[in-house]
């Protein structure tokens, strides 16, 4: 199976709520949220762009999207390969459940690959903004 074919399975797993499978393609030493330099979402503490590691890390990311947020559409619009990594563009509507705010967002999702086609990466490239305000009801205090 092609990197590409594995992330549209996830993205079709995580549309029928199906998290094992999307956990079966990940590398024991998988990398979730992952950034070189500093990462405004998770000083922020938005739930859903915290650093994770280790498969029960990934499960713990899509504990914390189920408990935050809910999905009136998620669609994947365009899937892009290259060496080792896939690229999603990814168009979604939500509510953040605490502070009642509804938000859309064109995202990418990066993931990478090891040469046995397991994740050992996943990065998400949002608009930070609106999911601070999504998490916090506002902007206010955010640096």
């Amino acid at each position: 199976m092609s990197n590409v074919q594995t992330v549209q399975q996830m993205y079709q797993a995580f549309g029928q709520g199906d998290v094992g499978a999307i956990l079966a393609h990940m590398a024991d030493d998988v990398e979730w949220e992952v950034w070189d330099t500093g990462n405004i979402g998770q000083e922020a503490g938005v739930p859903w762009l915290q650093r994770r590691s280790g498969r029960d890390g990934v499960g713990e990311f899509f504990a914390a999207v189920a408990a935050n947020l809910e999905f009136h559409s998620f669609e994947p619009l365009n899937i892009l390969e290259g060496p080792g990594q896939v690229a999603a563009l990814i168009r979604f509507d939500a509510t953040a459940k605490e502070t009642g705010e509804r938000f859309q967002d064109d995202e990418m999702h990066l993931w990478d690959f090891d040469d046995t086609g397991k994740v050992t990466g996943m990065r998400h490239l949002v608009d930070t903004a609106k999911h601070i305000k999504a998490a916090k009801g506002s902007l206010a205090g955010v640096s």
